[in-house]
């Protein structure tokens, strides 16, 4: 088989793939190939285009025993760091020479790594975040046995912080299992019906003491219309708590708080009918640079704030998944000094009466 034949075969395979003979040339590659590592890369020395020591390796001895071997080959594509697994695999009798070619093909396992990489990620957080109160606890035992034994008010004013750790604790722990839930959730649709108007209505009650002792007015404003939808009740609610939670918290300053439903025929975010909530405060307003990333576990726009009143880091993730489920959309919007609006796109029954907002 020919070089031009060889050549022919490679651009058939739909990955990535080349060809070495044992001259060491890159005899043939196809366009993908091409793209990856160089377009001048035929006819050129494997070792000067591909130039990663395990590769390498891989390459050189294979075209000396014939053994295949697996290999990586890391990348950038000019927006991210991109991972390949490389098959090195020993073709006899190709080539002019006939002594055979090393064929490689590469895939595509970029997204494998970042998968892996979140999930060593989430672990690291999850650990740091416990190990935070559980070492204060463990200081303020010790402290309790030993210096402050016979103080019963330090022994009082160390127990109330111990009951703080070990509630944010709790918390974290309680939001860890809420996030594990609903991203098992995340794919399975939900199919009660729910009255939209009732969660909102259910979670402004729990939550005016909250806004009360912080002095914040909660304003609704829902129009007339009923809006009924496929969902989980409970779901909804945990997503409108937080929002309007973490408004009163991080936005009080502006004194309000407010919660706004309008409809549409035809909601272009989800090209099909649907309905908006948004929950708008007037407060200190967040720094646009931290919007896109507001929905990562873990992170915080102010990591001190957020812990001192009680935030875990995992709220808006949960939020996230729970809306993704019910196949809506959250939009945020927020400049500095100029207050926050988070916007809930959910999908409505066709038969909802329509208000414009």
């Amino acid at each position: 088989m020919g070089e031009e034949m060889l050549e022919a075969l490679l651009n058939a395979v739909p990955l990535p793939a080349l060809a070495i003979d044992g001259s060491e040339r890159i005899v043939a590659a196809n366009a993908e190939a091409l793209t990856l590592i160089g377009q001048q890369a035929r006819g050129r020395n494997y070792v000067t285009m591909l130039r990663q020591p395990a590769m390498l390796d891989a390459i050189e001895a294979t075209l000396q025993d014939g053994r295949a071997r697996t290999t990586q080959y890391l990348g950038n594509d000019g927006a991210q760091d991109t991972t390949f697994r490389v098959s090195v695999r020993a073709v006899p009798g190709v080539g002019q020479r006939r002594a055979g070619v090393a064929l490689l093909s590469f895939e595509d396992i970029t997204h494998l790594e970042q998968t892996s990489q979140m999930r060593r990620d989430f672990v690291a957080n999850a650990s740091h975040e416990l190990r935070t109160p559980l070492t204060a606890l463990m200081g303020f035992i010790e402290t309790l046995r030993g210096p402050a034994r016979n103080d019963p008010a330090a022994a009082e004013r160390f127990l109330d912080i111990m009951q703080d750790e070990a509630a944010r604790m709790n918390r974290l722990v309680g939001d860890l299992m809420s996030l594990n839930r609903v991203e098992g959730d995340e794919r399975v649709r939900p199919t009660e019906t729910v009255v939209l108007n009732d969660v909102l209505d259910s979670t402004l009650r729990t939550l005016r003491t909250l806004a009360g002792e912080a002095h914040v007015t909660l304003e609704p404003a829902f129009g007339d219309a009923v809006v009924q939808m496929n969902g989980d009740a409970d779901q909804l609610k945990q997503v409108f708590t937080n929002l309007i939670e973490n408004a009163i918290k991080y936005g009080g300053a502006g004194g309000k708080v407010t919660v706004r439903m309008t409809q549409s025929a035809r909601e272009p975010a989800l090209r099909a009918p649907g309905v908006r909530v948004q929950i708008i405060d007037y407060g200190p307003g967040i720094d646009p640079q931290h919007l896109p990333r507001l929905t990562e576990r873990f992170y915080r726009v102010d990591d001190h704030r957020s812990r001192a009143l009680g935030g875990t880091g995992l709220g808006l993730a949960i939020v996230k998944h729970i809306i993704n489920r019910h196949r809506g959309r959250l939009r945020v919007e927020s400049d500095l000094g100029q207050g926050a609006t988070f916007t809930v796109i959910l999908p409505v029954r066709e038969s909802n009466p329509v208000t414009s907002g």
